[in-house]
């Protein structure tokens, strides 16, 4: 522990916006070893210092989390946490994203950049080892995320770490997150809001320090011996070749695909926008810092620039909106990253405006499958240029309460549902709706193991049976322990481990390695237990109470419209979720208890939460 402590790798730099104040404390020991970091470490942060407050206030606290894994030759260890209170949801929010500020951060010395208060004119941070400057952004606030890392580098060199958001966080679109990279994005619940509500451009970051580690013999053995394992696993080739990009032939088979605003599970065109065609299309190829199995696929799009496709994005802003040439959805992809809004959530939102289009109830939308009508629309939104735009902007949640269309809107405790349709799927409806975020698939995709379960045949359609068994509530939790807890905690990229098979044991000898502990995935597990708790205790403070298991329910969609005679039963699904409550400790509200609380060393939530228990 003392060379992970050392040389203050695990110090905090707190950035002040509104005094202009620039501190530096230490993580205390305890904390590192009860959150590891990542996603533990902003959890822990929020819940100290950011309680009942309006997300897009300045009393809102931006927390950039690395983890153990940052800055060291760690397997695609090239992450970052990026949390806050979130303007779409109210509760907590946070992202990962793949970036060099990932490993410029741990080399500068810190393991967390917390920013509070806002500035009264566009700043950007620039980072470099022990000086931190606050400079102005008046010259780059307009510009997009593209154009804005562009110039930072011009300044500060291409090698450096860039966080930027673009003209959607800067009018405070709920869903507006932050880029890097030109395509890598981060917070889906509105972090690039909440930088945009601080009038925070972009945050550069450069460091020059040595990442220290306890046992660096075992360190450069471990990480060696897993970078050559890796392009040796099966299917590592066809990773290479299409990355994600193969889940949209697979979705559309087993009946999982977003199709229309989730009113369909098969796409006519997927052929069009699938894998294949990316392959065709394909110019290079781009990835996260240590990474050996690269998953950013660059096609050129119908304007002929260059557009970073994974499986969420075309899924959404292709079968999702009804767009069938991968070309045309490259462009709203490009524009989305460019514009600094979540890929998912857009493509969330634009489906919402279509279907209701469709049905009468709005205009001024697009139908299904105009694209020419999406690209002004995408537009629009980023900017609120006018009625409609500036409803859609606030995300389908609180967009489809104003026009009394909630039958519309696909999504969960206001976080759009990602990429995967689940009239026939309540282990993955259940992963949606007690994600610690919001309807998102990172956590736990548990659908490929539940259609390994009960694979659907195309001759057996007919007699394909939905399983409510208990098994499916102990997979989710197993797989919000992995995805969710370890992976968001270290912070790395959990890919090797999903898509090749590369042993979780690496991981924990890793991480050892790195900070001197004995951890066992036990230890790894119970950390993760502790992690989700506290969130969820959060959300529970923050919604002052006002909590039942119902926010941890589905859309209502996928129980009450039928998919080829099939549904979800909302009796069996609660059922499912009361299995998955008796696992976690939570009570039949979705609360952790206090014996619970206690036995995962949060007694400190205690004296808040027990007068909602």
């Amino acid at each position: 522990m003392k060379a992970f402590n050392k040389e203050g790798s695990t110090l905090i730099l707190r950035v002040n916006l509104n005094n202009r104040k620039v501190t530096v404390e230490p993580v205390a020991e305890d904390v590192l070893k009860l959150f590891i970091g990542g996603r533990g470490l902003a959890a822990k942060i929020l819940w100290d210092e950011v309680k009942d407050v309006d997300p897009l206030s300045a009393e809102n606290k931006l927390v950039i989390a690395a983890g153990p894994f940052n800055g060291l030759r760690t397997p695609s260890g090239g992450k970052l946490v990026l949390a806050a209170k979130s303007p779409l949801t109210g509760g907590y929010g946070d992202g990962n994203i793949g970036t060099l500020a990932s490993v410029h951060l741990r080399k500068a010395g810190y393991m967390a950049l917390i920013i509070e208060g806002a500035s009264e004119k566009p700043v950007y941070l620039y980072i470099e080892d022990d000086n931190v400057s606050i400079l102005s952004a008046e010259g780059l606030w307009g510009l997009d995320t593209f154009e804005t890392e562009r110039r930072l580098k011009q300044i500060y060199g291409e090698n450096v770490g860039v966080l930027s958001i673009g003209p959607a966080g800067e009018n405070l679109v709920r869903f507006a997150v932050v880029i890097s990279q030109e395509g890598r994005a981060g917070g889906r619940p509105g972090i690039g809001a909440v930088m945009g509500s601080k009038k925070l451009k972009a945050i550069v970051i450069k460091g020059t320090k040595e990442v220290p580690v306890a046992d660096k013999p075992a360190f450069d053995k471990l990480t060696q011996e897993v970078f050559l394992r890796i392009p040796k696993l099966a299917g590592y080739q066809f990773w290479m070749r299409q990355g994600t990009m193969a889940t949209l032939e697979w979705a559309n088979k087993n009946k999982a695909l977003p199709v229309r605003n989730f009113l369909q599970t098969k796409f006519e065109y997927s052929r069009t926008v699938d894998g294949y065609a990316m392959e065709a299309m394909k110019v290079k190829k781009r990835g996260c810092p240590n990474c050996n199995m690269i998953c950013g696929n660059i096609v050129l799009d119908k304007e002929g620039k260059e557009s970073e496709l994974d499986y969420e994005n075309v899924a959404m802003l292709g079968p999702n909106i009804g767009i069938p040439f991968l070309n045309q959805v490259a462009v709203v992809n490009r524009l989305a990253d460019q514009y600094g809004m979540d890929t998912i959530s857009l493509g969330a939102v634009l489906a919402f405006a279509m279907e209701a289009a469709e049905k009468g109830y709005i205009k001024d939308a697009p139908k299904f499958g105009d694209y020419e009508k999406t690209i002004d629309l995408v537009t629009r939104i980023a900017y609120r240029k006018d009625e409609l735009a500036d409803i859609l902007a606030d995300g389908v949640k609180i967009a489809s309460e104003k026009l009394n269309l909630q039958d519309l809107a696909m999504h969960v405790k206001g976080l759009e549902v990602s990429a995967y349709n689940c009239y026939i799927y309540p282990a993955m409806a259940l992963a949606y709706a007690t994600c610690c975020i919001g309807a998102h698939h990172k956590d736990a995709w548990v659908i490929a193991w539940e259609i390994g379960t009960s694979p659907l045949e195309e001759s057996s359609e007919s007699k394909y049976e939905i399983s409510y068994s208990p098994q499916k509530a102990l997979k989710v939790v197993e797989l919000q322990r992995i995805r969710g807890g370890l992976f968001e905690m270290l912070t790395a990229c959990r890919l090797p481990w999903v898509e090749l098979g590369l042993e979780l044991d690496w991981y924990v000898k890793i991480l050892n390695a790195i900070t001197g502990w004995n951890y066992s995935m036990e230890d790894i597990y119970n950390a993760a237990d502790r992690v989700y708790s506290l969130i969820r205790c959060y959300w529970v403070r923050e919604y002052k109470g006002n909590w039942d298991r119902k926010m941890d329910y589905p859309p209502e969609r996928w129980f009450t419209l039928d998919v080829e005679g099939k549904k979800l039963d909302k009796a069996e699904y609660d059922k499912l979720l009361g299995e998955y409550y008796k696992i976690r400790g939570w009570n039949e509200r979705g609360i952790p208890t206090k014996q619970t609380l206690q036995m995962q060393k949060l007694d400190f939530v205690i004296p808040e939460i027990e007068k909602y228990l």
